[in-house]
């Protein structure tokens, strides 16, 4: 299958520390994708540097076929979608929750004088309803619950059909029933045929949607394990990545984590 973003010995520091250290990882347009690590992990930035948002101190990052450092980030950004709840403090709090997705058409945050064609509305409100979003068009974003608010952000980032998509916690926070549906919406997607390779961060293994694929599991900026999920998501490579003896369960493609006793 077709390689959508690769690193290449990538090293990430900030003064002497090596946030992201040496690290090799490829993702291919079929993979739906899970990162996984304690705080400080370099999860994020990881994510940053597939946004084009980050540039590595050393090695190559490729992403869509283009290398950083040495393409346009402007022209290659409207090809990947991106949630995260910092991108969430920048949306206008009185924006509609129609115009929070219809602006991604532009790569804008909060509608101006943009001119916006049927089929982009259209486009909009299609989205909307297939996130369950389209009762609440006409709301402004910051009267939404948590969950809602998470789920405006994916619909606005999946609005330009990205070739890759990456979510960045969107689970964080939610109580039992906002996360189970939105885990469920997510399910839904990742296991369409026409959905772009994904991927996203997380801290906990209960957040991982069915229809994953693969997993990489960061500590310290290295890799642990990655690769398919059931082959290395084990109670061992949690242990050492969190640093902590694990019981992993798995009951129908969701999975559960504890300490052991």
């Amino acid at each position: 299958m077709p390689q959508v973003l690769q690193f290449s010995d990538v090293v990430v520091r900030r003064n002497t520390r090596e946030i992201i250290d040496h690290l090799d990882w490829s993702v291919n347009d079929d993979e739906r994708w899970v990162i996984l690590g304690p705080n400080g992990a370099g999860k994020t930035t990881a994510l940053q540097l597939a946004d084009t948002m980050l540039h590595p101190t050393s090695g190559t990052v490729t992403i869509l076929g283009e290398q950083l450092g040495r393409t346009d980030v402007f022209e290659l950004r409207p090809r990947i979608g991106f949630a995260s709840s910092a991108m969430a403090r920048r949306i206008p709090v009185d924006e509609t929750v129609l115009n929070v997705v219809l602006t991604a058409a532009f790569s804008v945050l909060g509608r101006w004088r943009e001119d916006y064609e049927d089929i982009d509305e259209r486009r909009a409100l299609r989205v909307l309803a297939e996130w369950k979003l389209d009762h609440l068009a006409d709301r402004h974003f910051g009267t939404l619950s948590d969950g809602e608010q998470k789920r405006v952000q994916i619909a606005r980032a999946i609005m330009t059909d990205p070739e890759l998509l990456l979510l960045d916690e969107p689970s964080a926070s939610l109580d039992l029933g906002a996360r189970e549906e939105l885990l469920g919406l997510l399910s839904g997607y990742a296991t369409a045929p026409t959905t772009p390779a994904m991927v996203m961060v997380t801290h906990h293994v209960e957040e991982i949607p069915v229809g994953f694929t693969h997993v990489l599991l960061l500590r310290d900026g290295n890799s642990v394990a990655a690769g398919p999920l059931k082959e290395n998501l084990t109670a061992a490579s949690l242990s050492e990545t969190f640093g902590v003896d694990i019981l992993l369960t798995e009951s129908d493609g969701r999975y559960a984590a504890r300490a052991a006793l």
